[in-house]
C-alpha cells in the first residue's frame, strides 16, 4: 500500500510540473492567424517585432515570454504573433499587400514599418485593438515584471481613460521573480 501511495505522489508531481510547464508557453500565432482569429473571437493582438539578429529579442524569447504570468496573460487575453521583421512573406492584411522591397541584408518588411511606424528598433511591441487597428508600438527588451502591467494595461482598456504611470502605481504584479 505504501509503495502505492509513494507511486501516486511522484506520478501527481510529474503531472504538476508538466501542467506547469504548459502555463509557461505561448501559443504563438502567424499573423495572418491572428487576425483571422480575431474575425469570430476578438480579442486583442500582440505582435513581437523581432529579427533573428537581435540579442535581446533572443532574451525575451528565452526569459520574458517563458515566465508563467506572462504566458498565462498573452495565452488568454490576446493573440500574440511573434513577426521576424525581415521576412520575405508576403502577407495580404487590410486590403495591402505587404512584402520585404529589399534586396539586401537586414530589410524590414513593410508589415513591420507600417507597425512601428518607421521606427525601426527591436524588439518592440505593437498592440493591435479588436478590429486590428494599431493601438501603440512599445520598443525595447522587457523583463516580466516590466512587460506585466504593460499587458494588463492594454487588455483591460485601461489605456482609453488612464496615463499608463498612473496605472501603474496601483498594480498588483503577479510575476515576480525569486
Amino acid at each position: 500500500m505504501k509503495r502505492i501511495v509513494f507511486l501516486l505522489a511522484i506520478v501527481s508531481l510529474g503531472l504538476i510540473k508538466i501542467s506547469s510547464a504548459q502555463e509557461a508557453n505561448v501559443k504563438w500565432y502567424t499573423f495572418e492567424e491572428a487576425v483571422e482569429l480575431n474575425k469570430t473571437d476578438h480579442r486583442k493582438i500582440f505582435i513581437d517585432v523581432y529579427t533573428d539578429w537581435c540579442g535581446w529579442c533572443k532574451k525575451m524569447e528565452t526569459t520574458t515570454f517563458t515566465h508563467p504570468a506572462i504566458a498565462k496573460i498573452l495565452n488568454e487575453e490576446y493573440y500574440a504573433v511573434r513577426f521576424d521583421a525581415e521576412t520575405n512573406d508576403t502577407i495580404d492584411f487590410a486590403g495591402r499587400q505587404f512584402i520585404n522591397e529589399g534586396g539586401r541584408n537586414r530589410s524590414p518588411h513593410q508589415l513591420a514599418v507600417a507597425l512601428l511606424q518607421g521606427k525601426m528598433s527591436y524588439p518592440s511591441i505593437a498592440y493591435l485593438n479588436e478590429t486590428n487597428n494599431l493601438i501603440y508600438t512599445w520598443p525595447g527588451y522587457k523583463t516580466p515584471e516590466t512587460l506585466e502591467p504593460i499587458l494588463k494595461f492594454f487588455a483591460e482598456d485601461a489605456f482609453l481613460t488612464t496615463h499608463f504611470e498612473e496605472y501603474q502605481k496601483n498594480f498588483k504584479s503577479g510575476a515576480k521573480t525569486n
